[in-house]
């Protein structure tokens, strides 16, 4: 339809690298372009962590996983929601910061909008990228890395390079599963409609090797049991106040 919509629909995880830097104006001009995502209220709730320093890149990528990605990658970000220097003015001010899990729920989603702008303006200048979740797996681990002070909630991590491969894509539900006129779907619909879409993500499985299973079944080997249960606790002591 156009270029901009092309380009989001060739989108796929990239976990090789060419061993190629990034000029530092794309960095710049990708993070500036980050935060031109929107923002509630221009709260600007986010931070983007670059990670240069080798020895903090094999920490975290131990922590992820390993992951040696986060150590090969041209570059490593960190994303995080940021309350911190809200926290800051407060204090300044004399005023008891109180946002409670609106607070926390602003930070998540100000600072994935930020990173979903950021990796857009990285693939149309043709670098690859791949979300790293696995820094969840450890959190305080990653915030004695970092040194995070209080009010700092890393997310997620984001690698970035000159694509050294050519992936498949990992398919998608079909839209019928995702857009609904007026109110959700009928759960008996929902399910008909994740059943008939199963064989395409089960061909997607096998020609990666991997176990051939259905999106559904996927998800209920996942969801079935509880995981990154420090999670909580984390967030909480840095601060979100959850209620």
């Amino acid at each position: 339809m156009n270029d901009v919509i092309d380009l989001l629909m060739s989108h796929r995880s990239i976990r090789r690298y060419a061993d190629r830097a990034i000029p530092e104006e794309h960095v710049e001009a990708c993070v500036r372009a980050g935060q031109m995502a929107s923002t509630s209220s221009a709260v600007q709730a986010y931070a983007c962590i670059r990670v240069k320093d080798p020895a903090r890149r094999r920490a975290l990528a131990d922590l992820a996983g390993p992951q040696e990605k986060v150590v090969l990658a041209p570059e490593f970000f960190v994303i995080c929601g940021d309350a911190r220097r809200h926290r800051l003015l407060c204090e300044r001010a004399g005023v008891k910061y109180d946002q409670r899990m609106e607070g926390f729920l602003i930070a998540v989603i100000d600072a994935t909008l930020f990173a979903q702008n950021m990796v857009i303006a990285f693939e149309s200048l043709g670098y690859g990228v791949c979300y790293v979740g696995g820094i969840r797996n450890d959190l305080a681990g990653v915030g004695r890395v970092l040194q995070l002070p209080p009010g700092v909630y890393p997310l997620y991590g984001l690698c970035v390079g000159v694509p050294a491969e050519t992936p498949s894509q990992r398919p998608r539900l079909p839209i019928e599963a995702v857009l609904f006129d007026d109110g959700y779907l009928p759960d008996e619909e929902m399910l008909a409609c994740i059943d008939r879409s199963d064989a395409a993500y089960r061909e997607y499985l096998a020609a990666r090797g991997a176990t051939a299973m259905g999106w559904g079944e996927s998800m209920i080997e996942k969801m079935g049991r509880a995981s990154r249960v420090s999670v909580g606790p984390y967030y909480r002591a840095q601060g979100a106040v959850v209620e």
